[in-house]
């Protein structure tokens, strides 16, 4: 019998994909998203959760943005 789990595919860099397995552990228990990882640049997620990565992705990249000082 096939056992099928609807989820997102999330293909990134190694960095990035350490970012959201952080996210990921930093949550409790019942509210962890990532269904399985694949390998270094690859995950599998719960599909609700799809948008809540992206915020978190562009709310990081945001903060470790350089911006020149304007004077």
């Amino acid at each position: 019998m096939v056992n099928a789990i609807k989820g997102v595919f999330v293909s990134c860099d190694i960095p990035m994909t350490q970012f959201i397995v952080n996210m990921n552990n930093s949550m409790p228990p019942s509210q962890r998203f990532i269904i399985h990882v694949l390998d270094s640049t690859h995950l599998f997620v719960q599909p609700q959760v799809e948008q809540m990565i992206r915020s978190a992705i562009s709310d990081f990249r945001d903060q470790n943005s350089y911006e020149k000082p304007t004077s």
